[in-house]
């Protein structure tokens, strides 16, 4: 006998209530706005830029949340959702739902646990994690830190070769089951909150842990990192990212690994139509939160295109701009398989560490499994463009 679905959201927000009548709120936030000025409030002004900034204007960020505004949800009414099941399948994971924490670098930043406490929280949500190439902690320890917990990595594949190919053999020797590869970020964008304080978190030693932990990164340098970190962190500025960066060159990939390679970073049909017909296993759709390209599309609004030009071949990802469980269920609404979620997990992070995280993505289940029960959704498989007005 397999066991009943949860019931997030009525768990959730008993809990809440049940609370509340001893006179206790909740420590996280359960809305975005509050949850952001909390962290921003616990944050240092270098953190609170890294990870509230985004390129130039940040006309891109807003386009993200601007696409989310024009997709309405029309709730079907009777549809029996007494019974909601948020489960789900993807690249080999059985997870409790289509949500996932998107990588992000530098987490040390936010709280000493950085990716570690992303780990533990997500494996007990049974949730799957994308491990970040500018971790804080070497992709080992944070797979331990995580256990059983499902897990991709995400690779950023800069000038050598040499060390591309280790990340992805370290990370399926650590039990990822997918390499997400992103091509979105072959340059640093222009970032003015980052330029402004004059702070690269990078040349500071953070956010490198994977490269001072690689062999073949450590080759190169000429004093192991621990004797010499400034040499350390200036020679990953000088592999860090290559535009030269093309279709031919990540065909090598194949030669790496079995596992399934995603490319995250697609907006364009066109793009993600060629990612197919190379042979790739899944696309992600994303603007990098708008961190990178300045007055890009709203990655929501790129969705419909690109779900239209894969045509069912292979999943598609999506992330860029979710903040709530409703925005969840909107991406998947539009044909996303699954959900990636950024700064909020990361706030949460910054206010109380792994049991930040958890609330937050505690609060993400609770809000879709809402959503889908009052739109008339029992599972995830029934959530579609007719949910949509």
């Amino acid at each position: 006998m397999t066991d009943a679905p949860r019931h997030f959201g009525p768990e959730t927000q008993g809990a809440i209530y049940l609370r509340g009548l001893g006179g206790a709120k909740p420590d996280i936030p359960t809305n975005f706005t509050g949850l952001e000025a909390a962290a921003q409030r616990a944050m240092s002004p270098e953190a609170w830029a890294y990870t509230a900034g985004g390129a130039g204007l940040e006309t891109t960020m807003a386009a993200n949340r601007a696409a989310f505004s024009r997709h309405a949800i029309a709730p079907r009414m009777l549809a029996g959702a007494g019974r909601r099941d948020l489960g789900c399948e993807i690249f080999g994971v059985k997870a409790a739902a289509p949500i996932f924490t998107s990588p992000v670098g530098v987490l040390e930043m936010m709280h000493k646990d950085a990716d570690l406490a992303v780990a533990r929280a997500m494996a007990r949500l049974n949730l799957p994690l994308i491990i970040s190439s500018q971790a804080s902690f070497p992709m080992e320890e944070i797979a331990k830190a995580g256990g059983e917990g499902p897990r991709f990595y995400q690779l950023y594949w800069g000038k050598s070769d040499a060390i591309a190919e280790s990340f992805v053999k370290r990370a399926e020797a650590i039990g990822c089951t997918a390499i997400v590869l992103t091509l979105d970020t072959t340059m640093l964008g222009w970032r003015p909150r980052d330029l402004d304080l004059g702070f690269l978190p990078f040349l500071d030693g953070k956010g490198i842990a994977q490269y001072t932990s690689d062999p073949a990164f450590r080759a190169l340098l000429p004093a192991p990192p621990e004797e010499n970190p400034m040499a350390a962190a200036v020679q990953f500025t000088q592999v860090f990212s290559d535009p030269a960066l093309d279709w031919g060159r990540i065909a090598k990939i194949r030669s790496w690994t079995k596992l399934p390679v995603i490319l995250k970073g697609i907006l364009r049909a066109d793009d993600a139509a060629k990612a197919v017909s190379e042979g790739y296993d899944g696309v992600m759709v994303s603007n990098h939160g708008g961190r990178q390209v300045d007055g890009a599309q709203g990655a929501l609004d790129a969705l419909p295109g690109v779900v239209a030009a894969v045509n069912g071949r292979v999943p598609v990802l999506f992330d860029s701009g979710v903040r709530c469980g409703a925005d969840i269920f909107k991406a998947l609404a539009l044909g996303a398989a699954a959900v990636g979620v950024g700064r909020p997990f990361v706030y949460g992070l910054a206010l109380a560490g792994q049991a930040g995280v958890e609330a937050v993505m505690e609060y993400l289940l609770a809000e879709l499994d809402f959503t889908m029960g009052l739109a008339g959704c029992t599972s995830i498989g029934e959530i579609g463009g007719g949910v949509l007005a």
